[in-house]
């Protein structure tokens, strides 16, 4: 008879998470995960269904206290909602999924959800919102053939601004950890309220990521300086031959500087010639314009009146609570 369990200790957590999950992206990463759980503090509430032992369903929530749903580990927030993307759903079959999402003992709001790591049988599924990425392959990595995406006049706009901006010069610099506290203000200066720093448990929480990237060797920090002042400093993260942009700031002298940097990231991309890189959702007003491909993530969003599946399922399995 098929098992549902839930786990509430954070070890045994950790040890689920090593057993079952996939490790295709950064946001896979339990340690990872583990910097923002340490700032925000929320409940971890994992389902696990067995069989004879083996993991045939597995959900990784946490309890959002200020939103009151169950959100995917580690329950994250900005303005309200969580943050890291490419989540998964583990599940064998539609049916070992509804009986768990059953089981969840209320509101529930899994955003960012994956295609490839839901069963058959659950879409349609709202789209949360897009993802943009750049595949170097696509262009047989030669970037100016990239550049080729661009018509003729907007090439033409593109390098006239970029070269008013290299005109007082121009340096780049990579990985001066000094460079990432500028990013970090010049954030919160640009976006107020609206930026991810402005909350304290966010600001801690990529602070602990940047730290446990560094000292793995992951991080990546693209600094631009004009006329002898950093202009834009972007941080981001390589796994797998993917490359991850996690957030930046621009100084707001140099106007197109942001162009800039996302362009000299590609360029980069192609030269080293990487999979992938990831500029996450929200479009910004350039990534469409940047011809980047989109991929849509999705969600489930359940209040505590709603169901999805026939009680009937439910009988099917043996619940239990509070492992």
């Amino acid at each position: 008879m098929l098992k549902i369990r839930s786990c509430v200790d954070l070890d045994e957590c950790a040890r689920l998470w090593a057993r079952a999950w996939p490790q295709h992206c950064i946001f896979d990463l339990w340690e990872v995960r583990l910097c923002f759980a340490s700032s925000f503090g929320h409940k971890p509430y994992f389902l696990i269904a067995e069989e004879s032992g083996k993991i045939k369903g597995f959900l990784a929530l946490s309890w959002v206290e200020e939103s009151q749903v169950y959100g995917h580990f580690p329950g994250e927030t900005w303005q309200g909602k969580t943050w890291l993307e490419q989540n998964r759903i583990i599940a064998e079959s539609r049916q070992i999924l509804d009986i768990m999402l059953e089981s969840i003992p209320g509101p529930l709001h899994l955003r960012y959800l994956t295609r490839d790591s839901m069963p058959d049988g659950i879409f349609p599924l709202a789209v949360d919102e897009l993802g943009y990425l750049f595949f170097p392959g696509s262009y047989d990595f030669c970037f100016d053939k990239y550049m080729l995406e661009f018509s003729g006049k907007s090439r033409k706009n593109l390098g006239r601004e970029i070269a008013n901006l290299q005109s007082g010069g121009v340096a780049y610099r990579y990985d001066n950890c000094a460079d990432i506290d500028w990013m970090f203000q010049q954030n919160l200066q640009s976006f107020g309220e609206t930026s991810y720093f402005s909350d304290p448990r966010f600001l801690a929480s990529y602070e602990k990521l940047v730290a446990w990237l560094y000292d793995n060797n992951l991080l990546r920090v693209t600094t631009v300086v004009l006329k002898g002042e950093i202009a834009a400093v972007d941080i981001g993260t390589i796994w797998k031959k993917g490359y991850t942009v996690l957030a930046g700031g621009t100084n707001p002298e140099f106007r197109g500087v942001a162009k800039m940097i996302n362009l000299h990231h590609m360029e980069w991309a192609c030269q080293q010639r990487m999979y992938v890189v990831d500029f996450l959702c929200g479009d910004f007003g350039w990534k469409k314009r940047f011809h980047l491909s989109s991929r849509p993530l999705y969600e489930i969003h359940r209040d505590s009146t709603s169901v999805f599946s026939s009680k009937a399922a439910c009988r099917m399995a043996q619940v239990t609570h509070g492992y």
